[in-house]
């Protein structure tokens, strides 16, 4: 009623306007000028209408909106259903406003992530692991330690991540943080709070322009077999679905301080180069000759420690291919570069007694290929052999021992010798459904003897020394097996919110040295366990 009383208002106005615009007593006033009047008129008139139009339809907009049905209220003790908080409140329960998976600062995107993981590992004999298995240290069954088990529970593994990524001009920029609990925990670690330390894993920047990559920081290195191209992300890399904090038997891998250049001049085809931080490594397998062993100590890890002396750092290329379409297809072949150095002094030692120095380069070839055997199954193989390399075999073995050398029959000198050392991993990775994913591997290192008598000994029968002679150490291993079948199951999953994933991993595994003892009693030949994984993880969107 209210719109059709003011449209006959408007109607009245305009009659009573074009009435007074033409007043019939002027009759001096020529016909000419009346319908230019008259015109005028007119033209006023349209104007006013099309204003009064666009009110008249606000006021039509405003009836209508009245008019509609209030929404229903959640709860009605909140206010009344025709209340404008109770539909403001209505939208919010109904269509939750969906958090951003990143955030901005500047001109940099940050993305965080990570999971929190409840770990529980049982093992058949007391290797003296939590999370991290020490393959070279499975007790022998004629142990205490091997008649023990051992069971562990632990949110240690729980891990986070903040990806940063920008560009600047035409230049991609790319930051990665990760970090774990799986530090060097106090030996009460596990008495009562379980202070578990926080550990940098991983941390580097990466630019990209054009078909050029560089990488600077601690990364996963080349030398870590890849799934696709040459990335360090570690969703690109054919580390099994193993939960083992150490992988596994069989991976060759490193997370050192690097540098490298990458080169991708198409989608198929990269190349890497890379310096990666070098350490002169025994894993305390290694016996010294007698005479030089004070001096020796300080000059290999793990007997003197980190701050040990490097000749220089350890040099990687690759080269990847990677074919796509329905079955995907990545190769990798490459090599590697090492080097140990030593100084001793002639011995007997006297005041005119030089430093001799003796330096000696490991090398290595090294290949991964994966490929889609059937729809999203995938087989994994990698390999590796070399000298000088046992420490990137997960440090079960060493990397070089020290020969002794009689100069005379009283006096001596010492130089540099690499241990051979090499490892494969077949695997096969099946999904079963759209959330559940299984994994069948097999792993192998094996460490090359490199033994000798220690001419400087004065004992009556010279020993041998080295690495995996007669009567050396049980913990001089030829040989470590794996065998390995993985389950992860996603219980729950959502773009906003995360997933609930549980992960299963059960392996055996043996352990051969080179020499056992048979006295006083026959020793087993080799030693083994069987450990099983169970991790209830939440990871983050």
């Amino acid at each position: 009623m209210k719109i059709i009383s003011r449209l006959a208002l408007i109607l009245l106005a305009s009659v009573m306007a074009l009435g007074q615009s033409t007043p019939a007593t002027d009759s001096n006033q020529s016909v000419a000028e009346q319908l230019q009047s008259l015109q005028k008129t007119l033209a006023n008139q349209q104007a006013q209408m099309a204003e009064q139009q666009k009110q008249i339809e606000q006021l039509q907009r405003q009836l209508q909106e009245k008019q509609a049905p209030a929404p229903q209220v959640v709860n009605a003790s909140m206010t009344t259903a025709s209340s404008p908080a109770t539909a403001m409140v209505q939208s919010d329960v109904e269509k939750p406003k969906e958090s951003p998976l990143s955030f901005r600062i500047g001109a940099a995107d940050f993305t965080p992530g990570g999971f929190v993981d409840f770990e529980n590992v049982f093992r058949t004999t007391n290797s003296g692991s939590a999370i991290s298995t020490n393959f070279g240290a499975i007790p022998f069954s004629n142990t205490a330690q091997g008649q023990l088990t051992e069971f562990r529970s632990t949110g240690q593994y729980s891990r986070f991540n903040l990806k940063v990524g920008s560009k600047f001009h035409a230049t991609d920029i790319t930051g990665y943080l990760e970090g774990d609990f799986n530090g060097n925990d106090a030996a009460t670690v596990f008495q009562t709070t379980n202070p578990h330390t926080l550990r940098l894993r991983l941390y580097w920047l990466d630019l990209k322009h054009g078909a050029w990559e560089f990488l600077a920081g601690q990364s996963w290195g080349l030398e870590t077999p890849n799934r696709v191209g040459i990335s360090a992300a570690p969703a690109d890399l054919a580390i099994t679905l193993n939960e083992d904090s150490n992988v596994g038997v069989g991976i060759p891998y490193s997370r050192a301080s690097l540098f490298r250049l990458g080169w991708h001049p198409a989608k198929s085809f990269a190349w890497g180069v890379e310096v990666q931080n070098p350490q002169q490594f025994t894993n305390g397998e290694v016996v010294f000759p007698s005479a030089f062993a004070t001096t020796l100590g300080k000059q290999f890890d793990p007997e003197g420690g980190a701050n040990i002396p490097n000749f220089f750092p350890d040099v990687i290329s690759k080269i990847a291919l990677d074919k796509s379409g329905d079955r995907h297809v990545h190769l990798e072949f490459g090599g590697m570069l090492t080097s140990v150095k030593i100084a001793v002094q002639n011995t007997p030692v006297t005041a005119a007694s030089p430093f001799v120095t003796d330096s000696k380069l490991g090398t290595a070839v090294l290949g991964a290929f994966n490929f889609d055997a059937f729809k999203h199954a995938r087989v994994l193989v990698n390999g590796i052999w070399g000298s000088g390399i046992g420490r990137y075999l997960v440090g079960q073995g060493p990397n070089a021992v020290v020969v002794p050398i009689a100069l005379t029959p009283t006096v001596f000198t010492a130089t540099t010798s690499m241990v051979h050392a090499g490892a494969t991993t077949i695997g096969l990775e099946v999904p079963w459904g759209k959330n559940t994913q299984f994994g069948a591997y097999y792993g192998g290192d094996y460490f090359q003897h490199n033994t000798f008598v220690d001419v400087t000994s004065t004992a009556a029968t010279q020993p041998f020394i080295g690495f995996g002679g007669p009567n050396s150490p049980s913990n001089n291993n030829r040989a470590i097996q794996q065998g390995t079948l993985d389950i992860v199951r996603t219980f729950w999953k959502h773009p906003q919110y995360g997933s609930l994933v549980m992960i299963n991993q059960a392996s055996y595994l043996t352990r051969a040295p080179w020499f056992v003892a048979t006295t006083p009693t026959p020793a087993p030949k080799n030693a083994h366990l069987f450990m099983d994984y169970l991790s209830l993880r939440y990871v983050l969107p």
